[in-house]
């Protein structure tokens, strides 16, 4: 009876029993059995290893990890709140970013030229060698012991102070390591006895390792035959590699004190064959270094060698007629070679085309030329120009009709040259064609392609009997955009300082008041770079009263107002007597006023002037190189333009309210420096004639006595209110006649002079 109270017993704990039992089996098998750290001899953490993530190596019993605190380990865990304390932030470090992204990528330059050249030739054969090769070439440096004071125009001349051959190479070597060596992959050095041809120059070291130490020229024996190995005769220029040169570079020293020698390029061969043991060669990676040695009075153009025709480079040169001479001989080569190339490819794509989907239809023409611009509305179609050979029915001034001259005379010539040599080439020996006259002609610019021709031509066509006939045949040209290339400006910089000229008449003072208070808030309280300067205009009768009634008394008494208001600032006048108000005249005084490096704004008083337009001044006016006539936003008539409204307070650059003024040339930013070149130039034609003076204003003086770039553009930011301007009748007929247009253009826009005309109308008809 108790058994099988037992068992029924058993039978319903059993299953709970066996499930407690088979959950510690697994949780013992789970559990990774090893030896928990210990600390010896009381000393925590002495033979204790640490794992590669920092922490103890064996695994810790659940009841043995450590809170930082063994009292408070059995309490309960409690939020606690942790005071902010501010982070002491350590100043930030400055970044140094380069002026340049290939400075900052490390990208360096292809090749480096150093002229090696004289004072006795930099003027002659250097000057020679610069207008040939600079152009082609990124970085070209004359080196030379002793130079003129004088150096020329549009070069970089390193001089070394010693006129003792192997110094110079020395120092020459010694310069590029310091200031290029990190800058180009290649060096290239001739003397300026040698011609070079510099696209040649230039397509062998693209195709060349920069990272063999190379050393590539005209071989050479050395003198006396004792030493081996070659050296680059230096006549031919020689080509050295970067990798060779800073291997070099820590036995410059020795090289200078160990070898003596007589000449420059054996010094420099013998010095990278001791420590480098790298010989010139002229062939390397099948590329050859062409060279020629030219005759004694030679004439390049009757040289029938083959050796000459791939020279990359030609010694020796006697004069700089001789130089320019194989210039125009080898770029013919060039330019022969580019010809054959085009009309390759042209071939190319016909017979390409000629399995395209849409046949011959699938290229355009002329062959590899873009096709044409296609208007996307009417505003954009395109509009031809009417041409015979005498004029052109489209003129600058808006005259239906003017007479052909200049340039485009010219132009229409050349086409029509051009049309009747491709027409014999197209027809010979079947037919020859001769030019009677033009009958039409119609051109047009088209931006993408370039100028196109439509030429109707009378033709006399003569066959191989002799027999003719006259015939009319329609042809059409195109004259392509050449490669659009990028010209190098002189730097330029905003913290000039300007000279800011103001004439004032007995007219203008009452807009000295406003003039001053615009410019005060634009330059005054933001310290701008600039010096005000007005210039008093008196005429004969108001000087003579001066001390008496001076008509200016009232803006000198405003002059020194604001200089109290500003005490930092200075407001200089000059005073001038003259019948006619000439700017060359105002100019004359001004210039002998300041330092010749003085950069000047020439202004007018209703000109509101501010720190945008000024920067622009500086940025473009380049001394020595260009100067800057802008062209300023005028309003129209008030009344005009907002006939029968309030006039509003601020006026915008809309088409409603004004326009740019290009009638006037009072504005003008340039240099003292150049004013006063031009003005030389100007010397013998006031001699001549006194009035010229009167009769030119500095636009016209700069346009036709200076070789300078005159830079016309609007500009925005230069306002002026509308005025009507006193045009003086004293003045050149060219000048009075720009001042009247001015005038009657400021009044209104058409519509607006319309709309006036109209409602007068409907008035007098009422």
């Amino acid at each position: 009876m108790r058994f099988s109270a037992f068992v029924s017993v058993l039978r319903s704990v059993g299953p709970v029993v066996v499930g407690i039992s088979l959950g510690f089996t697994l949780s013992l098998l789970s559990v990774n059995w090893t030896d928990e750290a210990c600390y010896l001899d009381g000393k925590e953490g002495e033979g204790v290893t640490v794992g590669q993530d920092g922490l103890l190596k064996g695994a810790r019993k659940p009841n043995s990890i450590s809170t930082g605190n063994d009292v408070e380990s059995d309490k309960d865990f409690e939020p606690r709140i942790v005071p902010y304390k501010q982070v002491q932030q350590s100043a930030p470090k400055k970044v140094f970013r380069a002026k340049y992204i290939s400075t900052e990528l490390g990208t360096r330059e292809r090749l480096f030229v150093g002229v090696l050249t004289s004072k006795n030739t930099l003027n002659t054969l250097g000057v020679a060698v610069n207008r040939t090769i600079s152009h082609h070439l990124d970085s070209v440096i004359f080196f030379t012991g002793m130079r003129n004071r004088k150096v020329p125009h549009g070069m970089f001349v390193v001089s070394h102070g010693d006129e003792r051959l192997i110094w110079n190479m020395y120092q020459n070597i010694k310069h590029i390591l310091d200031h290029y060596i990190n800058e180009f992959d290649w060096f290239y050095f001739v003397q300026d006895d040698a011609y070079t041809e510099a696209d040649r120059i230039k397509t062998l070291v693209d195709h060349l390792s920069m990272d063999r130490e190379l050393y590539m020229g005209k071989p050479e024996e050395f003198i006396g035959g004792e030493m081996e190995g070659k050296y680059c005769y230096g006549g031919y220029g020689y080509i050295l590699s970067r990798t060779l040169l800073l291997r070099l570079q820590p036995y410059l020293e020795n090289c200078r004190n160990d070898i003596l020698s007589a000449r420059p390029d054996e010094w420099l061969g013998r010095c990278i064959i001791d420590y480098t043991q790298t010989n010139c060669v002229n062939e390397f990676q099948g590329l050859q270094y062409h060279h020629y040695e030219l005759g004694k009075n030679s004439d390049p153009s009757k040289e029938e060698s083959e050796q000459f025709k791939k020279a990359l480079t030609v010694h020796p040169v006697a004069d700089p007629e001789q130089m320019y001479r194989l210039h125009r001989y080898f770029t013919e080569i060039e330019l022969q070679k580019t010809y054959d190339e085009i009309a390759k490819l042209q071939a190319e794509i016909k017979n390409v085309s000629v399995v395209a989907f849409d046949g011959n239809r699938s290229s355009q023409w002329p062959v590899g030329i873009n096709p044409p611009f296609e208007p996307k509305s009417r505003f954009e179609v395109l509009k031809w120009e009417y041409f015979t050979e005498e004029e052109i029915y489209s003129c600058i001034d808006g005259s239906p009709k003017c007479e052909l001259q200049g340039i485009d005379r010219m132009d229409v010539a050349n086409v029509i040259d051009v049309a009747l040599l491709e027409l014999n080439k197209k027809y010979k020996p079947v037919l020859h064609l001769k030019k009677q006259h033009l009958i039409n002609g119609y051109r047009r610019f088209d931006p993408v392609r370039g100028m196109e021709y439509t030429l109707d031509l009378q033709l006399e066509v003569v066959n191989q009997k002799g027999h003719s006939r006259s015939i009319t045949k329609r042809v059409h040209l195109v004259r392509p955009l050449s490669r659009t290339e990028i010209i190098p400006m002189p730097y330029v910089t905003e913290a000039t300082r300007i000279h800011i000229i103001i004439p004032l008449t007995l007219q203008d003072r009452s807009s000295v008041d406003h003039f001053l208070g615009v410019y005060a808030s634009n330059a005054f309280e933001t310290s701008e770079n600039a010096i005000l300067t007005f210039l008093f205009i008196y005429d004969p009768v108001e000087a003579q009263q001066v001390n008496q009634n001076d008509i200016f008394a009232s803006v000198k008494g405003q002059i020194n107002t604001y200089e109290r208001k500003y005490p930092a600032v200075k407001i200089p006048w000059i005073s001038v007597k003259t019948e006619t108000p000439s700017q060359i005249k105002f100019m004359d005084i001004i210039s002998k006023k300041h330092p010749v490096d003085s950069l000047f704004f020439l202004a007018n008083i209703k000109t509101n002037v501010n720190s945008e337009f000024l920067n622009r001044c500086r940025m473009n006016s380049i001394n020595n190189w260009q100067v800057f006539f802008p062209v300023h936003f005028q309003d129209f008539n008030p009344d005009v333009a907002y006939h029968n409204q309030p006039h509003p307070a601020t006026v915008d650059l809309v088409k409603d309210a004004g326009h740019f003024d290009r009638r006037s040339f009072e504005e003008a930013c340039f240099y003292n420096s150049d004013y006063m070149a031009t003005r030389t130039r100007m010397v013998a034609d006031v001699q001549e004639n006194e009035e010229i003076l009167d009769t030119l204003d500095i636009f016209d003086m700069f346009l036709n006595y200076s070789a300078l770039h005159v830079f016309r553009a609007v500009e925005p930011a230069l306002h002026q209110p509308y005025s009507y301007q006193a045009c003086n009748p004293r003045l050149s007929e060219d000048i009075y006649h720009r001042c009247v247009q001015s005038n009657l253009e400021g009044l209104g826009s058409c519509s607006q002079l319309a709309m006036l005309l109209f409602e007068q109308e409907q008035g007098n008809s009422t």
